[in-house]
């Protein structure tokens, strides 16, 4: 999960209430493969060639006022990822089969919708400038055995809990967004696996082969792409339910608990937070302040996964027909990966052309003066709230590349929300073989990131469960 924090408290904000709901009108298009002629696709009025027939969604939040860009490298396309270098993508057996699946997909209504994309850009524009706070979290993978209603409560429930710590001690708006309902592929650091003097392809993710280790499983297998489309549709759906219909109302702060939580000091101290909570709307009950207000009673809720399986992002992308910008409507919010960011790759490319709020993975191998250059073509016209900057690099080096960065970014002017992902960068493996991350490495990393941004907004991305227990001692 993911956490947002500031070190300059300001003062309190209201949640803003209820997730975006789509408009019944809306109507769909099916994707014509045709050229698309633009010079970015996040300014469609800069196009100089013809825009194709594409699927099309309403929503009823107003588009941004445009800001002429500036010219980019190359004209934009839905399909001219193509002509680049794509890696981390699965070779499929059989084309006519995966052809056949991008085809059906296409057909399929979007998962998100335009304008609860946008609303989340505006949302992390506030935590670009400090005026609030960001949390993110879910699975490092979803897969389709662990797929249950419980599982999806239990991991929105834990982002209320850490939501509400936050809010209370840090008296500012949360912006909570989930690595849930898309976050299947997997990027790999081999192409193949090898076990026993068996050499199979890597499993990429529940969405492209199996994680068993036979042939038949880790074949990849394009079906799997619609299966993963209904498990998200399905995901977002019950989270929607959660996140409008009670659930996420602050007068159940107090059942927010998970058990494992309910019999040791951690779980005290939450309990002891939320009666604090109540007892503040006990006093603004008695002062004539309503709690049936929806920004008591509901929260705002994204969705996020890492751009990776671009055949498939590629079929969930439609024109909105309230601003004629393109989205990738499999999520309102993507990210290319360590792996997947080079300046001239399929995946950055692909991203350049969608208006979706974009993050961007960095490890301690980025080269500063590659970030600010890959920032600008993700980002020409420096919009806030457009461009995350997600740190993965371990508490050391936090120390030791972060500010370098930090100063770059800072120097080229670029508005841009700080984040950092203290679990895949520290991770070690614990005796018994399973991994691990010492918690003192991450509270490093943490607050690593905070010194070097000097007060400004910053994340945390944390994907365990029982790290809660730790982060109640830090309010």
């Amino acid at each position: 999960m993911a956490l947002a924090t500031n070190s300059a408290a300001a003062a309190a904000a209201a949640v803003s209430g209820g997730a975006a709901q789509p408009r019944l009108g809306a109507s769909f298009l099916p994707l014509k493969r045709r050229t698309i002629s633009a010079v970015h696709a996040a300014d469609p009025a800069k196009n100089n060639g013809p825009v194709p027939v594409a699927a099309k969604t309403s929503s009823p939040t107003v588009a941004p006022e445009k800001k002429p860009a500036p010219a980019a490298t190359g004209k934009w396309a839905v399909e001219s990822w193509k002509t680049k270098k794509a890696l981390q993508l699965p070779e499929y057996p059989n084309q006519e089969e995966l052809d056949a699946v991008l085809k059906t997909i296409e057909t399929f209504p979007p998962v998100v919708f335009a304008g609860e994309a946008r609303h989340l850009e505006e949302r992390l524009a506030d935590a670009a400038m400090g005026r609030a706070f960001v949390l993110q979290g879910g699975d490092c993978a979803e897969s389709f055995k662990e797929f249950n209603a419980n599982n999806i409560r239990d991991t929105f429930r834990i982002l209320l809990q850490m939501g509400a710590v936050l809010m209370f001690g840090g008296q500012m708006p949360v912006v909570k967004v989930g690595r849930m309902a898309g976050q299947f592929a997997k990027p790999r650091s081999d192409s193949f696996e090898e076990r026993d003097g068996v050499k199979l392809p890597s499993y990429r993710g529940d969405n492209v082969n199996g994680d068993a280790f036979n042939e038949k499983s880790r074949v990849p297998d394009p079906q799997r792409m619609i299966r993963a489309y209904a498990q998200s549709v399905a995901t977002l759906n019950l989270l929607r339910a959660f996140a409008t219909g009670g659930y996420a109302a602050m007068q159940r702060v107090t059942q927010w608990n998970l058990d494992f939580m309910d019999h040791n000091e951690q779980g005290d101290r939450y309990r002891e937070l939320a009666h604090r909570v109540d007892e503040a709307l006990g006093f603004m009950t008695a002062a004539g302040l309503t709690v049936d207000h929806p920004i008591m009673t509901t929260t705002d809720f994204w969705t996020s996964h890492e751009c990776l399986l671009l055949p498939y992002e590629q079929a969930l992308t439609r024109e909105d027909s309230t601003s004629g910008l393109f989205y990738d409507c499999s999520a309102h919010m993507l990210w290319v990966g360590e792996r997947t960011r080079q300046l001239d790759g399929a995946h950055v490319e692909f991203l350049r052309g969608v208006a979706n709020p974009l993050g961007i993975k960095v490890s301690d191998k980025m080269n500063p003066n590659d970030l600010v250059k890959l920032i600008e073509i993700l980002n020409p016209s420096n919009k806030p709230g457009r461009i995350t900057i997600i740190t993965r690099m371990g508490a050391e080096n936090m120390r030791v590349k972060l500010p370098h960065l930090i100063r770059a970014v800072r120097s080229s002017g670029q508005i841009v929300t700080w984040i950092t992902d203290p679990m895949h960068g520290n991770t070690i493996k614990a005796p018994c073989g399973l991994k691990t991350r010492p918690f003192d490495s991450i509270l490093v990393s943490i607050f690593q990131l905070q010194r070097s941004c000097l007060g400004s907004m910053f994340p945390t991305i944390i994907q365990h469960y029982n790290f809660i227990n730790n982060l109640i001692n830090l309010t």
